[in-house]
């Protein structure tokens, strides 16, 4: 059974001076992916007077480039789109490879197996966001014992990064740092994915950051206990993991992936795939404001006509 979305995600830059001209980068496009097909998609952006350029970014995910010439105060982004998220194949975490082999397999010898090996040893490496540590393969050692699949690896890891960190939003910024995490034991949803990738990635093996939606109010598929995150922007983890190829992980709930979760972009950290960011002349101080609405078609469908009714 697939579930069908419409997501509103707003950005406003209100500046204290006069912004003379900026460029910015949006990874808010959604890519296409085996489990998600993107239905509509509508970008508006103010002031209307710019330059835009649509593009595929370096890992392959739609990127949008604006550059505003003419002086403003404001500068507010508003994504739409109507998306539906299918079903993911069940697989079994026994059936995956030992996480030692997984590692030794990327070792080269003068040729890749496949284009599909290729790419994952890209996310196999430190990257600004990202360390690879001798403390993180310490803190995570309980997940991989001798011989153990990868697939069950990353789960134990999932369930004691979500056992471990409290979620608190607002205590952490983007350069707050896996280590840092680990001592305080507090952050937001990038900060659970940050020390993951930092685990996985310090024993050898790939790991990748997803970047994108919870739906609101979702729970857990289990319990019933409400899903968090769904906020803002959401992330989690995909890690490689043979015969199956990549599967995403959730740390900051605990859980796979599913059909609540809708993703934008992935890349190496969230400085890959960040929804905006950019360079700007002037401007002074600014006040910036984010909000993302995530709800099942049918709930949206029903919004519309009560809002027709009362018009």
């Amino acid at each position: 059974m697939s579930r069908k979305y419409r997501v509103r995600h707003e950005t406003t830059y209100e500046y204290a001076a006069d912004v003379v001209h900026s460029h910015h980068l949006l990874h808010l496009v959604p890519r296409p992916a085996p489990y998600q097909e993107c239905l509509e998609h509508e970008i508006s952006i103010t002031p209307e007077n710019h330059r835009r350029v649509d593009q595929l970014d370096a890992f392959g995910n739609p990127l949008i480039r604006i550059e505003l010439a003419q002086p403003h105060r404001e500068l507010k982004v508003v994504s739409q789109m109507q998306i539906e998220v299918h079903v993911r194949p069940a697989v079994s975490p026994e059936t995956t490879r030992p996480w030692e082999r997984v590692r030794d397999s990327f070792a080269y010898h003068g040729a890749w197996p496949s284009r599909d090996q290729l790419d994952a040893a890209r996310f196999r490496h430190e990257s600004p966001h990202v360390r690879v540590k001798q403390s993180f393969t310490d803190y995570s050692a309980q997940c991989f014992p001798e011989g153990r699949p990868i697939l069950a690896c990353a789960e134990a890891l999932s369930t004691k990064l979500h056992a471990d960190i409290q979620y608190v939003p607002g205590v952490t910024t983007i350069s707050t740092s896996p280590t840092e995490v680990v001592e305080t034991r507090r952050g937001v949803c990038q900060d659970f994915a940050h020390l993951m990738i930092s685990c996985l990635r310090s024993r050898g093996l790939p790991a990748r950051y997803v970047s994108g939606y919870l739906r609101t109010n979702s729970t857990a598929a289990t319990g019933g206990e409400k899903l968090v995150g769904d906020a803002a922007s959401h992330a989690w983890v995909a890690v490689w993991s043979p015969p199956y190829g990549w599967i995403e992980f959730d740390p900051t709930n605990g859980c796979f992936a599913g059909t609540d979760h809708i993703a934008v972009a992935w890349g190496r950290d969230f400085g890959d795939v960040s929804p905006l960011r950019g360079v700007i002349l002037g401007g002074a101080d600014h006040k910036l404001s984010v909000t993302v609405l995530v709800e099942s078609d049918s709930i949206a469908s029903r919004n519309d006509a009560a809002s027709t009714e009362r018009t």
